[in-house]
């Protein structure tokens, strides 16, 4: 707790609030100003997400009801269009992936494949392997580049027990759903993403 009368400095040390620069004054006001009613919209966007997607999954239930059927909740990628196809929300289901200790029995496979066609490999095809397995800057493989490993069509073996290999790896970590909004002004004109993004509201 800060004492009446002293702000604290970003090595914890406490300074006499009087003792603080007016422009450091002026400015920790605007941002701890700034910071409070980010909050309040941060509440109010996630009461929002909450709401829309109540409420999608309420007419979504209804609809399956007249089909006698029971809704399950969210399964797959959903779309819905205005009457006037101006607007759209799109609900996108997306999976977290991790990778399990078959990936290193890839890794070694690759490797003996790499080894074996030394002689006449391209150049590029071990660049592109190469690249899938390194570590990025947060400390992580690469999702996208060891997946995109099995869209290669080589005809080998032990190309294939590694391609297996990375498949029995896949953990699905997490799935979240994300909520987007479209809108265009005519049906021959794109759809535009609405932003609720503030860096490009």
């Amino acid at each position: 707790m800060v004492p009446e009368g002293y702000m604290q400095d970003s090595a914890g040390r406490l300074v006499p609030r009087d003792k603080v620069k007016p422009q450091d004054l002026m400015i920790d006001d605007l941002v701890q100003d700034r910071f409070a009613e980010a909050a309040v919209l941060r509440e109010q966007l996630k009461s929002f997400r909450q709401v829309s997607m109540e409420n999608i999954h309420t007419a979504l239930a209804l609809i399956t009801e007249q089909y006698g059927a029971t809704y399950g909740g969210q399964k797959g990628n959903i779309t819905l269009m205005s009457f006037d196809g101006r607007r759209r929300i799109t609900i996108a289901i997306g999976d977290s992936i991790s990778f399990g200790p078959e990936l290193q029995a890839a890794k070694a496979l690759i490797d003996n494949c790499l080894e074996r066609w030394s002689e006449g490999a391209d150049a590029n095809l071990k660049v592109i392997v190469t690249d899938a397995f390194e570590v990025g800057k947060e400390g992580k493989i690469r999702t996208d580049k060891i997946l995109g490993l099995r869209r290669l069509n080589i005809e080998d073996e032990e190309w294939q027990r590694a391609m297996q290999a990375i498949s029995d790896s896949i953990r699905i970590d997490t799935t979240k759903a994300y909520l987007r909004f479209h809108e265009r002004n005519g049906p021959d004109d794109d759809f535009r993403q609405v932003p609720l993004d503030i860096a490009r509201a």
